[in-house]
C-alpha cells in the first residue's frame, strides 16, 4: 500500500473507494486540525498571561494601598516630619541615672595600733614574733626565749623602769635572737595611747631592757658594756639590748654589734606595723 495525493488506492488505474464519493483530503484535514490545536494553545497561553498580569496588578495595588501612609511620610522633607516628642514611644529622657559614689579611703594601719580602744587583736609573744628564726638578707638570726610581764619596770634597768612606770606601761613583751656570738633582746612596752609611748621615747636618756637568755641563747650583758636603742610606734615603745655572749664590750663603731641591734630594731617596728596592717585589712573586708 502506498500513500499519496488523494489517499489510498483501492484498485489499479481507478479512483474512488467503497460506496463511491470523493476521497477525503487528508493533508488539508491534518493542517486544519493542527491549526486548531495551535489556536487553542495560544488562547490558553494568552489567557494565562492575562490572568498573571491581573493577579500581579491586584497584589501591587494592595501593597501600595497598605503602605500608602508610610510611603507618603517617608517622602516628606525633614522639616515636615513630626518632632521626636510627637513620635509614640520617643522621649527626651536619657534613661536611669546613678549617683556618683566615691569609695571610702582604706583604713590607716597606724590608727589601729595607736589606741587600746581600737587595737583589739590578740597580743602574745609568739604572735608578735612568730617562728624559730628571723632572716634579714642572707643573715639568719636564731630565735631564743620569749617572756611576757605586766610589771614593766621589773625587767629593765632603774632609769628606764622609772619612765615606763611614770607613763603607765601596762605590759612588756621580750624575745631574744642570736647570730655569731652576738645576742639581741627586743623589748616591746605596751601603753593605752600613742601619746604615752611617744613621751617614753622622748624622755629616755639611759637604761636598758634586761637581756633575756634561754632556748639556745647564752647569758649576755650581765657584765660589761652593751648597746641599747629606743623608739616608739603607735602605742608601743620598743627597745633593743645588744651584747656579746662571751662578755666582750660593745664599743662605738662596732659594726657587727651595731648592725645586729639596728636590724632587730627594724624587725620590731615591722612586726608592730604588720599588726596594724592586719587589722586594717580585716576592717576593710568587713561588711559595711
Amino acid at each position: 500500500m502506498s500513500f499519496g495525493q488523494g489517499g489510498p488506492q483501492w484498485g489499479p488505474g481507478g479512483t474512488g473507494g467503497p460506496g463511491g464519493g470523493p476521497t477525503p483530503d487528508w493533508a488539508a484535514l491534518a493542517e486544519a486540525s493542527e491549526a486548531r490545536t495551535r489556536r487553542r494553545k495560544w488562547l490558553m497561553i494568552g489567557g494565562g498571561a492575562f490572568a498573571t498580569i491581573g493577579i500581579a496588578a491586584a497584589v501591587a495595588i494592595t501593597v501600595v494601598s497598605a503602605n500608602s501612609d508610610d510611603a507618603t511620610a517617608s517622602n516628606k522633607p525633614a522639616s515636615e516630619l513630626p518632632a521626636t516628642a510627637d513620635i509614640p514611644g520617643a522621649s527626651d529622657d536619657p534613661g536611669p541615672t546613678f549617683k556618683e559614689t566615691t569609695p571610702p579611703p582604706p583604713p590607716n594601719p597606724k590608727d589601729f595600733i595607736s589606741s587600746a580602744k581600737k587595737d583589739k587583736a590578740p597580743l602574745t609573744p609568739e604572735g608578735l614574733f612568730p617562728g624559730k628564726t628571723f632572716t634579714s638578707g642572707e643573715t639568719v638570726y636564731k630565735k631564743g626565749a620569749t617572756a611576757d610581764t605586766k610589771s614593766c619596770a621589773s625587767v629593765t634597768q632603774p632609769a628606764l623602769g622609772a619612765i615606763l612606770t611614770k607613763h603607765d606601761c601596762s605590759r612588756m613583751i621580750r624575745v631574744s635572737y642570736l647570730k655569731g656570738g652576738v645576742a639581741v633582746t627586743i623589748g616591746v612596752a605596751v601603753f593605752d595611747t600613742s601619746a604615752e609611748a611617744a613621751k617614753v621615747k622622748d624622755e629616755v636618756k639611759k637604761g636598758l631592757v634586761t637581756a633575756l637568755p634561754g632556748k639556745g641563747v647564752p647569758g649576755f650583758c650581765q657584765t660589761g658594756v652593751c648597746r641599747g636603742t629606743y623608739n616608739a610606734y603607735g602605742r608601743y615603745a620598743y627597745f633593743t639590748t645588744t651584747g656579746y655572749t662571751n662578755g666582750k664590750n660593745v664599743t662605738t663603731g662596732d659594726s657587727k654589734a651595731y648592725a645586729a641591734g639596728d636590724t632587730l630594731a627594724r624587725f620590731a617596728f615591722q612586726r608592730i606595723n604588720q599588726r596594724g596592717e592586719a587589722q586594717a585589712s580585716a576592717a576593710a573586708a568587713a561588711p559595711q
